[in-house]
């Protein structure tokens, strides 16, 4: 018996520790510039071309698989830590990127479908943990879908013409 509580013990903590933050490929938010070169060596990272008070920094990698989707990803920094980044995909692969996101980042807040008549089928999806954000978000029409994780303000900071 007490071997299948320390089982059940093990599995709850895995569980607990894989929904603990967001992440693309164990780069969590708050990680530095290293650890984002190291999972992705391949990442051009280089000085926004813009003021903002959202990041100093991104990281483009042209690759990335996440839960077995294909894409791109960017990285945001600020201070050398990872403030937000963003996925993009094809639509196609919408449902599969959601299903594994539900896996990885638990049941989400919020998850809604919609067919606006203007621009077809919407699809978004979106995870809050604190000040933490994740947002899938996919157009039937469009060729791109994107899935964008951040933190704080940086979504509503980071275009903003200063």
């Amino acid at each position: 018996m007490t071997r299948m509580r320390a089982l059940f013990g093990l599995i709850l903590l895995y569980s607990v520790c894989v929904q603990a933050a967001y992440d693309a490929n164990e780069v969590v938010l708050g990680a530095s510039e290293k650890v984002v070169l190291k999972q992705f060596p391949a990442a051009h990272c280089a000085p926004l071309q813009w003021k903002s008070k959202a990041a100093e920094r991104r990281c483009d990698d042209s690759k990335i698989v996440l839960g077995g989707v294909p894409g791109r990803i960017t990285f945001y920094l600020k201070r050398d830590r990872v403030e937000a980044f963003d996925v993009r995909f094809d639509t196609k692969d919408a449902d599969r990127m959601a299903a594994f996101l539900k896996t990885r980042y638990g049941p989400p807040a919020e998850e809604t479908r919609a067919n606006l008549e203007a621009r077809g089928p919407l699809y978004k999806v979106e995870w809050k943990k604190g000040q933490e954000r994740a947002v899938l978000t996919s157009q039937g029409e469009k060729r791109r879908a994107s899935l964008t994780v951040w933190r704080g303000d940086f979504e509503d900071e980071i275009y903003r013409v200063r």
